[in-house]
């Protein structure tokens, strides 16, 4: 039986600056790098081509090819990850494992269960921080309790984060310290049930003179004017240390939107709950009309309303959408339709590259005016000021809604006034009774 210490990658698919890596490689000998492609996440998706899956195994086999400088490889399962952990035991004498933490409510779970078994075999479960700058109650107010608003958050987080020596952790290729191993055998996509998908995924680069005029191109969704590294962040073949640096020398607005992602990860780890109840609990009285024929029209991008129509094709042909149009087109659906937020958070979940619970969540809340901080219910966006404001030659319009203009594109599904005055109605009914 082979002796080893065990890295489990999850969120964290790089050798660079990672923190759980770097303090395995450098307090133990034999290091078995694993991935488990979990069948309990995997189970969950529909589409069986979808870009995520691809992308995660390109990555994991990019991992094995990294490891061969060190003589090593990875060992990648797909299954149950407590019955793998099992089946590990079996296998090997583990000394050690090591991760990086995940908050999100599963995954907590997962590791509790992961960690509950190993120490029953007096093994330790080393976890260390490593997808966020701070986290659980690293940024706390003056009561030790987690922030509700954005703003004093940020302060806080700012001034933290310019106290903070920040280094980037690096291995030493001098010391093979992994377990020396040939190359092992990767499940292919068709194994797990999947195919390649279509879809291109955005470089791994951080494009500099982009960042350095984030704050001038980012509302308009026509120019090249956001960074695209959203996937790179939600599964860690990025690190946010080193982009947090590089965005601090760069663009404070750009480095803002960082903070933002903290702080939506910071309000789930606090409020699990926020993954279906309103985070102002007040707001679930809400009754929502939830009419399947219409959300199917916002689905579709056939609403009628050009820049809402823009933004969901934009995302249904390349798991993207532009920030400012993902404001707008939850506001139609929250607002003009009178659609649960939670409808219109999934179908997000299933089509976004860079889906992310925490940030996802957090935006739908925050558009429906039920979450922490959110914009105030009586707010509700004009997609034709929108446009006016944001894309004003309809470059973005035309790209993606080629018939608009002729008789092929649809009248808008709801008057603008109607629905806004029937939104504000039916929001100060039920928050008042």
């Amino acid at each position: 039986m082979k002796k080893v210490s065990i890295f489990w990658f999850r969120r964290d698919l790089r050798l660079e600056d990672n923190t759980g890596l770097y303090y395995a490689y450098t307090q133990e000998k034999n290091i078995l790098p694993l991935f488990i492609f979990d069948q309990n996440i995997l189970d969950k998706l529909e589409d069986k081509q979808d870009p995520r899956v691809g992308f995660i195994h390109s990555h994991v086999c990019k991992l094995s090819e990294d490891l061969k400088v060190y003589e090593s490889s990875i060992l990648v399962k797909y299954g149950k990850p407590l019955k793998i952990w099992e089946e590990l035991l079996e296998e090997y004498e583990i000394e050690n494992v090591y991760t990086n933490r995940d908050y999100e409510p599963y995954a907590e779970e997962r590791d509790d269960a992961v960690k509950k078994l190993l120490k029953s075999k007096g093994i330790q479960f080393l976890d260390f921080k490593d997808q966020v700058i701070f986290e659980k109650e690293e940024i706390v107010n003056g009561s030790g309790e987690f922030y509700k608003v954005f703003t004093p958050y940020s302060k806080v987080w700012l001034e933290k984060f310019h106290k903070s020596k920040i280094e980037l952790l690096g291995l030493d290729e001098r010391k093979k310290n992994f377990l020396k191993t040939e190359p092992l055998p990767i499940p292919s996509l068709k194994d797990m049930g999947f195919e390649k998908s279509d879809i291109e995924i955005p470089p791994l680069e951080i494009d500099k003179p982009l960042i350095s005029k984030y704050d001038k191109t980012r509302n308009f969704p026509a120019q090249n004017g956001t960074s695209r590294l959203g996937i790179h962040l939600r599964f860690g073949t990025l690190s946010i240390r080193k982009l947090a640096l590089e965005a601090d020398e760069l663009n404070t607005t750009y480095l803002n939107e960082l903070i933002w992602r903290e702080f939506y990860m910071m309000i789930l780890y606090h409020n699990p709950d926020v993954v279906d109840k309103a985070f102002k609990s007040k707001y679930d009285r809400i009754p929502w009309r939830n009419n399947e024929e219409e959300f199917e029209k916002w689905c579709e991008g056939k609403t009628g309303y050009p820049i809402v129509d823009a933004g969901m094709r934009q995302m249904n042909q390349s798991g993207y959408m532009h920030n400012r149009v993902r404001m707008i087109v939850a506001s139609f659906l929250t607002k003009h339709l009178l659609i649960d937020w939670r409808w219109g958070e999934a179908y997000f979940a299933k089509k976004l590259l860079d889906f992310e619970l925490s940030s996802n969540n957090g935006g739908w809340q925050w558009a429906a005016g039920t979450g922490t901080d959110a914009q105030p219910y009586f707010r509700v966006f004009n997609p034709e000021s929108q446009t006016e404001k944001f894309d004003k030659e309809l470059k973005y319009i035309k790209k993606w809604v080629p018939e608009y203009g002729t008789e092929k594109y649809p009248k808008p599904m709801v008057d603008h006034k109607f629905a806004r005055e029937r939104a504000i109605e039916t929001y100060k009914n039920a928050l008042n009774t």
